[in-house]
């Protein structure tokens, strides 16, 4: 009996291993959610807001929605910008400086009277322009031209706190093309578009700035051409 019993659970356990395996069910809890469908969603994600991001949407209301939505796109705007000046720095191209003779373009060539950037440290702006990597120019700047900087950036950020006109995020009121004075304005198919656009493409500038620094931090991280 006990050769008997043994055959059958051998026999029992074999056809087990040949059985098609039934996935688990996953749960839809997850999948969905009411802020599928928000502007800034698309097919990447299905049109859906992923888990942790819906997590953070629940506990912060339309307030706070508001608040990482315009972040956002001024985060992608700097970063747009950002790439412009990483290559532009990259290839060497400068532009002029005052129209003085600072030695960093091709307005004002290379003389023995650079202004100085930093006279007491002897850094010239035809220092910076000459620097390896972009990285190695911001090292080259003052702590004081870093103070400035902020300044200048808080400043604008007072600014553009008081000229949120409408509940479109990143809507300053600054518009000096046009674009959004055509017909329907921001309802438009026109600026929908285009306001997707922005966030995709600031996006994608996040991202390649993120990829371009740690290539210079460290060389030989990232895959792919670049500047």
């Amino acid at each position: 009996m006990k050769t008997v019993a043994f055959t059958l659970s051998m026999l029992a356990a074999s056809a087990a291993a040949f059985q098609t395996v039934q996935p688990a069910k996953s749960s839809t809890a997850l999948l969905n959610s009411k802020f599928d469908g928000t502007f800034g969603t698309g097919p990447e994600t299905g049109n859906k807001v992923p888990p942790y991001g819906a997590w953070i949407f629940d506990n912060i209301g339309e307030r706070g929605i508001k608040w990482f939505q315009t972040a956002e796109i001024k985060n992608g705007r700097v970063a747009m910008v950002a790439t412009i000046g990483y290559m532009i720095q990259k290839w060497g191209i400068h532009f002029p400086l005052y129209l003085g003779p600072s030695g960093s373009n091709g307005f004002s060539p290379e003389s023995s009277d650079s202004w100085y950037l930093s006279a007491s440290e002897g850094i010239t702006f035809s220092d910076v322009a000459h620097a390896a990597t972009p990285l190695d120019a911001i090292g080259m700047i003052p702590l004081f031209g870093f103070y400035q900087i902020l300044f200048v950036a808080g400043w604008f950020e007072l600014l553009a706190a008081g000229r949120q006109e409408s509940d479109i995020p990143g809507n300053f009121g600054y518009d000096p093309l046009g674009f959004t004075k055509r017909p329907g304005g921001f309802d438009s198919a026109e600026i929908t578009s285009l306001r997707m656009k922005e966030i995709k493409n600031g996006r994608l500038a996040m991202m390649t700035m993120t990829a371009w620094v740690t290539e210079d931090l460290v060389p030989g991280s990232f895959p792919l051409p670049h500047p």
